[in-house]
């Protein structure tokens, strides 16, 4: 209607910020007799028995609802469960129900609809409904405030219909506190949505989906609370080792913003519109060109040649997470300017980036989604895609990334690159740093990523362990659980068992590595940094990256002795770090739990 052009809009996440919905009481309750992968496994006679029913009767009166009298909604997963469950109720419960589904005569659909509104809105409990259960109507598009519990009996199919179901609930109304939603999880491999969607995080990550999972009272806005059973949660964490349709979560989710924008969608789209995470994009395939090629099969648009494209690999891989506004800055400047003046303060890393030597190698995914086993080095970088030269005290474009530029599709995809590193610095790391520090507090690195912030002028994450020195900083990496069973085993999986944990949000004990006491140059690097920062991972099942604890001080050390993997006693070095900053709570939490 408008062309395309979106007026406003606003996500779950910032409505409850701004106070805008009404608190919700969120609680994932164990399904039974639904144990189907697909929901067309699933036994009909199971979804409307008398067991079933009973199960859901006495877990939405155990819960309630706020107000003076019942106005619920239910989601079904198909048109028969609805008619059957709205039976069902009425006989077992003796509520007052109606089904609405799509299949409804349309002659006759509109006034039911408003009718069947109507009399649940109404606070006189002689004329009014206790529950309209539906299917493929409410989602969307459907205003009512009065609606004060909101069951969900069917499989989450997307974060976007889960959140458009749980929003019927969400406007506030007069004698209206909260809105009680009772989500019914069956074992099915799209559970992982459910959390997905609640937390509005769409970069896909196993362990954010597990730390939202135990922890997602804890981080929402107002008065609002989350909670699942423990079944609940196991199917959750099942369907999370278990993601597999990622490619499908990234091109469906292209679709929905194409169609949504009226035109190809940019990496920055999918930040500013809140689709996935463009980062999820750029980790699974090379380049977001080579993305675009894969989903618009016949563009038409002017290609990219192979250079070019080596180009857009290596920036993908460094520029567009934020971590380096000084050189998304200075290719901004090469691109408006054509040449910039070297100034004192230009990092090493900055120059070592762009003259394309950072890198120790990158990988490219093949055609099939799979990876090929090709290294690209730091002289294979050098040589090709090497994107500055200094002349005369000036930076300018080398001539191959000066021809590249000449090309508007090359151009533009540099400066959509550009465009989302800003969005994620100005919104995830500015606010969060302070004085000299350059880590954002509580949010995950890479090692790589560290080598970057830390001015190194190459990746030296395949050197970094325990610990790491650079310069005036060391870093400590620590893996909070070494392993799911065995804790007491002073080695587990050929691997020492450093007993590293925090006694409280404040204290954190550490263990050297073994052969290294207090008085060793390990131990002395450690202690005569400037900065001392701490990382921290749950397990190394949840990937790569590490919590940034914040700084510390040493305030105390004792030698004691550890057995290495020949059983032969060797010295080591206890030691207690007092973290500068107290941690966070629900972190704290999530890393202590099992």
């Amino acid at each position: 209607t408008f062309d395309y052009n979106i007026a406003h809009e606003i996500r779950l996440q910032e409505a409850m910020r701004l106070n805008l919905l009404c608190p919700f009481h969120y609680y994932g309750i164990t399904d039974i007799y639904v144990d189907g992968e697909k929901k067309e496994n699933r036994e009909f006679s199971n979804l409307v028995s008398d067991k079933r029913v009973d199960y859901v009767i006495e877990k939405a009166r155990y819960f309630k609802h706020s107000g003076n009298r019942l106005k619920g909604l239910v989601f079904c997963s198909c048109v028969d469960e609805a008619e059957g469950l709205a039976k069902k109720f009425a006989e077992r419960g003796g509520y007052r129900t109606i089904a609405l589904h799509s299949k409804m005569k349309v002659a006759d659909i509109e006034e039911t609809k408003e009718k069947a509104i109507q009399q649940l809105e109404t606070d006189d409990y002689n004329s009014g409904l206790d529950y309209i259960f539906t299917c493929d109507m409410f989602n969307e598009g459907v205003d009512i405030p009065q609606v004060n519990q909101v069951i969900m009996l069917r499989p989450t199919e997307s974060p976007i219909i889960f959140v458009q179901q749980l929003g019927r609930g969400l406007r506030k109304a007069t004698d209206k506190e909260y809105v009680m939603i009772l989500d019914f999880i069956g074992n099915y491999s799209n559970d992982y949505m459910i959390p997905v969607a609640l937390s509005g995080d769409r970069t896909y990550n196993r362990d954010n989906i597990r730390r939202y999972v135990r922890e997602g009272s804890k981080v929402l806005y107002g008065a609002s609370s989350i909670h699942f059973d423990e079944i609940a949660k196991e199917r959750i964490f099942r369907s999370i080792d278990n993601i597999t349709n990622i490619y499908t979560i990234i091109k469906n989710s292209y679709q929905t913003l194409k169609f949504k924008l009226g035109r190809k969608p940019t990496l920055i789209d999918f930040w500013k519109y809140g689709e996935v995470d463009p980062l999820l994009i750029l980790n699974n395939y090379e380049n977001y060109y080579r993305f675009q090629q894969k989903m618009e099969k016949d563009s038409g648009e002017e290609s990219i040649d192979e250079q070019d494209s080596n180009y857009l690999t290596y920036l993908s891989t460094i520029i567009p997470k934020g971590l380096l506004p000084e050189a998304s800055n200075i290719l901004n400047i090469l691109l408006l300017d054509g040449r910039m003046k070297v100034h004192d303060n230009i990092s090493q890393s900055t120059l070592s980036i762009l003259q394309g030597s950072f890198l120790k190698k990158t990988f490219y995914n093949d055609k099939k989604k799979g990876v090929v086993d090709q290294k690209r080095t730091n002289s294979y970088w050098s040589n090709n895609v090497s994107m500055i030269e200094l002349e005369n005290g000036f930076i300018k474009p080398s001539k191959n990334f000066e021809r590249a530029l000449k090309k508007d599709l090359f151009k533009k995809n540099v400066e959509d690159l550009i465009a989302l590193s800003f969005a994620r610095y100005n919104e995830i790391y500015k606010p969060k740093l302070f004085s000299d520090n350059p880590f954002a507090l509580y949010e995950k690195y890479s090692r790589q990523d560290i080598s970057l912030v830390l001015n190194s002028d190459k990746d030296l994450s395949s050197t970094m362990y325990g610990k790491w020195r650079q310069k005036e900083d060391v870093c400590i990496f620590v893996t909070y659980h070494k392993a799911e069973a065995g804790e007491e085993k002073e080695y587990l999986d050929g691997k020492p068992n450093y007993a590293d944990e925090f006694y409280d949000d404040e204290i954190f004990f550490w263990d050297t590595k073994i052969g290294q006491d207090e008085n060793s140059s390990y131990m002395e690097s450690v202690e005569t940094a400037t900065r001392k920062h701490l990382f921290v991972k749950k397990s190394d099942g949840e990937g790569t990256d590490f919590y940034y604890m914040g700084e510390f001080d040493i305030i105390g050390k004792k030698h004691a002795s550890k057995k290495d993997k020949n059983g032969k006693e060797q010295p080591i070095a206890k030691v207690t770090f007092k973290m500068k900053n107290r941690v966070k709570q629900d972190l704290l939490d999530y890393l202590k739990a099992n």
